[in-house]
């Protein structure tokens, strides 16, 4: 992760996920870690990312946990990044048995085409796919592979950082439903070692008897230097369906 130092004096902070993290649950997907709405900055050209990370969604009463997991994302061209998401995924409640197992993966491409500057926000499209790795059976994966098409923007205003978008979720499962999402991100950078922000996210109904939901988020990020950083977030809706949402991993780029 780069950290530029602004007139300020702070370092705006700039996370990136796989959209794809919690692409087997019916929720919204993990993005910009610590939160969900996700962010247009992809890795630099020839650089990498990795972020080591649990989440967790209680749904009702149901309770599904990724982790833990691994998201590694990679330069591979200015302005492209690729990105990998693999990693463990555990469900109980909702009348089903509590198990345990590989979750499903995620494969996507970030591609900004818009720069940031005085006037405009820099933008990127960041569509992925997630893998039915998972086993669908045990309520570990979707069944089936899931698309993700959203836009991102983000605009810098000193300490302040503004992201916003979406797009539509494409799932083919049985029982399940496409679903347009989006998000509204602010973070504020105290220091260089400290970042705060809060979030209003939404989605549509993703499945049959689904009503969607909006929830407020709250997290952070914490740099130890300039490569490694912890991060943390919790939320809960607002909205619609109830939703206790959570994060908890730690950034490594060089």
């Amino acid at each position: 992760m780069k950290r530029e130092i602004n007139s300020a004096g702070f370092a705006p902070v700039k996370i990136i996920l796989l959209v794809s993290s919690l692409g087997w649950m019916p929720t919204l997907l993990l993005a910009n870690q610590p939160f969900i709405t996700d962010d247009p900055e992809p890795t630099d050209y020839q650089h990498w990312k990795a972020d080591f990370f649990t989440a967790g969604d209680a749904a009702g009463s149901t309770y599904n946990l990724t982790g833990p997991a691994v998201e590694v994302d990679y330069g591979v061209l200015p302005n492209t990044q690729i990105s990998l998401n693999l990693g463990m995924a555990a469900t109980t409640g909702g009348g089903n048995a509590t198990a345990a197992g590989l979750g499903d993966t995620g494969v996507s491409v970030k591609y900004r085409f818009v720069q940031e500057s005085n006037g405009w926000p820099q933008l990127a499209f960041f569509p992925g796919v997630t893998l039915p790795t998972g086993d669908a059976n045990r309520n570990l994966g979707n069944g089936r592979a899931t698309y993700h098409l959203p836009l991102w923007a983000q605009k810098s205003f000193g300490a302040w950082t503004v992201d916003a978008g979406g797009g539509v979720f494409l799932n083919s499962a049985p029982d399940a439903k496409n679903y347009p999402y989006g998000g509204l991100l602010f973070q504020r950078a105290w220091s260089e070692q400290l970042s705060l922000g809060g979030e209003l996210v939404a989605q549509g109904s993703d499945a049959n008897g689904d009503h969607g939901y909006a929830a407020l988020n709250f997290g952070g990020s914490y740099f130890f230097n300039e490569h490694f950083c912890l991060q943390a977030s919790a939320g809960h809706s607002v909205i619609g369906d109830e939703h206790l949402l959570w994060y908890l991993g730690v950034h490594w780029e060089w």
